[in-house]
């Protein structure tokens, strides 16, 4: 189960209170965004008139990235590429433990949406934890640089054994591989066998989209 403070820490996020103590880059990114744009409690269906909004929140990452040197140089070399996803790229990052992923957020009506998945993925995912080490502009495309461990699966993922972990952790299974936690407010999208790994018997959940929605409240 999600132990107390874990859900205070879930909840400030979905409601868009600033997080508070030790900062990364990716908290304090998104506690920046927080202080000029609101927390969007809608999913897909709002794409189109957050579009704007997504555009402004990149130009303040960019502005951020400038005034704190967080631009990253550029891609990988080539020869380190290992797949694409949806909305990344991932290549083996030179330490061979871990992975880099050049995401383009393009799953998330707004930037805040991406960082705030992002967070709430460390937070209950920590044996997966993104470490955001900074932005890359190609072709006018804005993309995060994320790293993370490398995990090599070892056998095959049961899709049983997540429904039940997520189901211990109040998430529901409300179609295919989605998932909703009610009392929390969280929506956790495509929980499928690509991107959620076994090895030694312990499930590492390495891709997760998570969408902020209203609370339900009894």
């Amino acid at each position: 189960m999600i132990p107390d403070d874990t859900r205070q820490r879930i909840k400030n996020i979905v409601e868009g209170t600033l997080i508070e103590g030790e900062e990364d880059h990716c908290i304090a990114i998104r506690n920046s965004l927080c202080r000029s744009f609101k927390t969007s409690s809608t999913v897909k269906k709002d794409f189109e008139s957050k579009a704007i909004i997504k555009e402004e929140q990149a130009r303040f990452i960019e502005e951020y990235c400038d005034r704190h040197s967080l631009w990253c140089p550029s891609a990988p070399d080539e020869h380190l590429y290992l797949t694409r996803g949806g909305e990344a790229r991932v290549y083996l990052h030179s330490d061979n433990r871990h992975v880099l992923k050049l995401n383009d957020g393009i799953y998330y009506a707004t930037w805040l949406e991406f960082l705030n998945s992002i967070i709430l993925h460390n937070i209950l995912f920590e044996n997966t934890a993104y470490s955001l080490l900074g932005f890359i502009k190609e072709e006018d495309v804005l993309l995060a640089a994320l790293l993370q461990p490398f995990v090599i699966s070892t056998e095959q993922t049961d899709l049983n054994d997540v429904r039940d972990f997520l189901d211990f952790n109040g998430f529901k299974n409300i179609r295919r591989n989605d998932y909703r936690n009610a009392e929390l407010g969280l929506i956790l999208e495509d929980m499928h066998d690509e991107n959620v790994l076994v090895n030694s018997n312990t499930l590492f959940f390495i891709d997760s989209v998570f969408y902020t929605v209203t609370p339900e409240i009894d």
